[in-house]
């Protein structure tokens, strides 16, 4: 089966798709673009189980994946499998497009009508709001699946240029007067609140106040000398641009680019404490039954607890909730959870709500 990629493009009344023949090097590619790109979209061809089944079966059907920045290469790998195992099963050939960008950008855009069969975003923050204002989704949603919903984990390293010139090894390096960090704007990335959770738990725990941890991230953050809209964007500030001196990095994105521009261009640096980013999945039911594809979106969902999908999350460097043999096990490290922070909805109102404490320490 051929892959190819599709770049989105928004006109005013309409997305055009245009072909493009690489499907390796992703990110390579996607560098040589202007930081703040539109959403891309990955089609494959793949099968369907049919939601409403008609007395004869479709040829082809389509499903919708909005998604966020880090993941488009996992999923490219993902649909490609999952389309085999489905054309055995259904003989149906299935249309997997895949929308990405910031989580909590691709999440109003949902909102706003973007017809997706699933979401699969960086944080249930992004997920909650599809069921309490869109009513899209049903609002026991992560019971649905094992695991909260969330079939793979990751966290947040630092990504620094080779050899690590600045000395960087944990939290308190990025707070230096000397140093500039790269991280996304809050507010339109799920993977830059996981970056700011995590310097709020190192600046708790070293300083033993919240008082002290709002000092230390705002010291951070006026290190920061932009604010792009994605994980994705913010890694090509830094790799494509060269700009800063260290990227807060989703933990599979660092590795992924050390693999695809070099070890001999950048390190890994794993501080003492960082987050446990559960990046969850749904059903877009409202969207699905409309769609008639209510039964596929599920399958697809539930494919990603299978075997062979955690080895995949395990090879794109994502922490599997199973054990996968003969994968490298990712580092070891003091991990937090969102419940250590009080849950997603108390951290949206406290620190990421209008004139919340990110609004207070980023004023200028």
């Amino acid at each position: 089966m051929q892959l190819f990629t599709f770049s989105l493009q928004v006109s005013a009344k309409r997305r055009h798709l245009q072909p493009s023949t690489r499907a390796s090097g992703l990110l390579k590619s996607w560098l040589r673009f202007p930081a703040l790109l539109l959403p891309t979209l990955f089609l494959l061809a793949a099968p369907q189980l049919q939601a409403n089944p008609q007395p004869q079966a479709q040829k082809e059907v389509r499903l919708l994946n909005v998604s966020y920045d880090p993941t488009r290469e996992f999923y490219r790998d993902i649909n490609q499998h999952f389309a085999k195992v489905w054309l055995e099963k259904t003989g149906q050939k299935l249309i997997v497009e895949q929308s990405h960008g910031g989580s909590g950008s691709q999440s109003r855009a949902v909102l706003d009508g973007l017809r997706a069969d699933v979401v699969t975003l960086a944080l249930a923050a992004d997920i909650d709001p599809l069921a309490r204002v869109g009513k899209l989704i049903a609002p026991d949603w992560q019971q649905k699946l094992p695991h909260n919903s969330a079939p793979y984990s990751s966290t947040i390293v630092f990504l620094v240029r080779k050899g690590n010139p600045l000395k960087i090894h944990d939290w308190n390096d990025l707070a230096r007067d000397n140093i500039d960090v790269i991280t996304p704007n809050p507010k339109t990335s799920g993977g830059a609140r996981w970056n700011y959770l995590a310097a709020w738990a190192y600046g708790l725990k070293s300083s033993g106040t919240e008082a002290g941890a709002k000092a230390f991230v705002q010291k951070l953050y006026r290190n920061v000398p932009v604010l792009d809209s994605g994980a994705r964007a913010s890694t090509g500030t830094f790799a494509r641009r060269g700009i800063g001196d260290v990227l807060l990095s989703w933990e599979n994105e660092a590795y992924l680019a050390v693999k695809e521009l070099g070890a001999d261009q950048f390190e890994i640096v794993v501080p003492s404490i960082s987050v446990l980013a559960e990046p969850p999945v749904a059903v877009v039911q409202k969207n699905t039954e409309r769609k008639g594809t209510t039964a596929l979106a599920q399958a697809y969902l539930e494919f990603l607890y299978t075997p062979a999908a955690q080895k995949l999350a395990a090879e794109h460097y994502f922490r599997p909730i199973q054990p996968v043999p003969g994968v490298p096990a990712l580092p070891q490290l003091e991990l937090k959870t969102i419940a250590d922070f009080g849950g997603w909805d108390l951290v949206q109102k406290q620190h990421f709500s209008e004139d919340g404490i990110f609004d207070q320490i980023y004023a200028r």
